[in-house]
């Protein structure tokens, strides 16, 4: 168990960063007995809290994630084709890292803390994610995920118990992963499983932000694409023929990483929406725009005019759908450079541990220009440095240990300069403890 206190020097302010002072829950890869897994599913209630907040592109942000597939391999499986030309496929977006629990801890939390692995993790409760950032405007959300026994499950994994096969991970399940959440009992019974999506459409209970998780056979880890993607036609492609379902829905399907870990980290992703979200003219085309994980979270903030995290999330990219309804401009992005094969040393690395936690830019007015969490800002204080993909780490020699870290500059007219890049933060931080 981790219990970390350090400070880090900005200029002449001193910072105790925010998730130091909070130790790890105890790293436990025990499944619960059955006799616990029953008496859970006994009292551990699905909620479904409904919402309409306007949106100006869209009215609902669904997420779809498959696993470990290469670009090429998914850009030429059948069922990829035909769900491609019912949106707009994305030919530029990209994953974070290697392997599969940062990326999706990335997604909603805006930043990965260096993490390596796929370990057990209970991120410190003061933290924040796409949740909080949800929770000001009271814009409702869930997690579907497969094979969950119970609403709110916080177990390593679950099997089924008849043929011990078709897991659901916690690694899959970025929310389950922070404190934030789990502490919080009306949260956790928003993480259920995919079957109360099914119910929730027919009761007209449909959240407006969701992230789906197949289990590890649907989703390709324990398969492969073809498999995949077959379930995926199946199963997203009834929802996406569901008119009422539809309707102000913006639905993302993508992969959490590619499969070959020495080449370029780009997934092949398809932006799938009702008529009222990707106009007609739109469907079956392409957009080569640079988009990755953290883009979700800025297109979620820019589209309901929601603050940032501070963190990757601030200036990334917004789709274009949403740019083209709020006259945001993104940010041209050289990728000739980038691998983002390589998480930065952080506190949650196994590898490169640095037991500092990177610091947010509470400063920055990031893409909604809504300015950073008032929680965020709160926890960290007034601190300028800021995440930019616009300069990137240059390759290796051998191409394949380059990881994309927090830059020292930004060609976005009015994005937020460095005084302390965040992977640099992480490291001076270190050294100070040193001295």
């Amino acid at each position: 168990m981790k219990s970390i206190c350090v400070s880090l020097l900005l200029g002449a302010s001193s910072v105790v960063l925010a998730a130091s002072s909070v130790a790890e829950a105890p790293e436990s890869t025990l499944l619960p007995s059955s006799s616990a897994i029953a008496a859970a599913q006994a009292t551990a209630k699905a909620i479904s809290p409904v919402s309409n907040v306007q949106g100006k592109s869209f009215q609902r942000f669904y997420q779809v994630w498959l696993e470990n597939t290469d670009y090429s391999a998914a850009a030429g499986d059948p069922n990829q084709i035909a769900l491609s030309k019912l949106g707009i496929t994305l030919t530029n977006y990209w994953a974070v890292t290697h392997p599969s629990e940062p990326n999706y801890v990335a997604s909603v939390a805006g930043d990965y803390f260096g993490m390596d692995n796929d370990d057990f993790h209970a991120i410190p409760s003061n933290i924040s994610t796409v949740v909080d950032l949800l929770d000001t405007k009271g814009i409702s959300w869930a997690e579907y995920q497969e094979g969950a026994p119970y609403a709110g499950f916080q177990g390593f994994n679950y099997s089924n118990q008849k043929t011990f096969a078709n897991n659901y991970v916690r690694k899959h399940n970025p929310l389950i992963i922070f404190q934030s959440v789990t502490s919080n009992a009306t949260r956790i019974s928003q993480i259920k499983n995919f079957t109360s999506l099914a119910s929730d459409v027919a009761a007209n209970t449909l959240p407006q932000w969701a992230f789906i998780t197949p289990n590890m056979t649907n989703d390709g880890h324990d398969t492969n694409v073809t498999f995949a993607s077959k379930w995926e036609s199946s199963a997203i492609g009834a929802l996406i023929n569901n008119t009422s379902f539809m309707n102000g829905t913006l639905l993302l399907l993508t992969f959490d990483e590619d499969e070959t870990y020495t080449q370029q980290n780009k997934v092949f992703s398809i932006l799938i929406g009702g008529p009222d979200v990707i106009p007609s003219s739109l469907v079956g085309t392409t957009d080569n725009t640079f988009y990755d994980h953290y883009s979700t979270i800025s297109s979620v903030a820019v589209n309901w005019g929601l603050p940032s995290l501070g963190r990757w999330d601030c200036n990334a990219n917004v789709f274009a759908v949403v740019a083209n309804k709020t006259g945001y401009t993104n940010q041209n992005v050289s990728t000739t450079s980038l691998y983002n094969n390589q998480s930065y040393p952080g506190p949650l690395s196994d590898t490169s541990y640095i037991p500092v936690w990177p610091v947010p830019n509470t400063s920055a007015k990031c893409a909604s220009g809504q300015g950073v969490l008032p929680a965020v800002v709160k926890t960290w204080g007034n601190q300028t440095q800021t995440y930019n993909y616009t300069s990137v780490v240059p390759s290796a020699s051998n191409g394949t240990s380059t990881s994309s870290s927090p830059a020292a500059s930004s060609s976005k007219a009015g994005a937020s300069t460095y005084e302390v890049s965040g992977a640099l933060a992480v490291l001076a931080g270190f050294a100070a403890m040193l001295v």
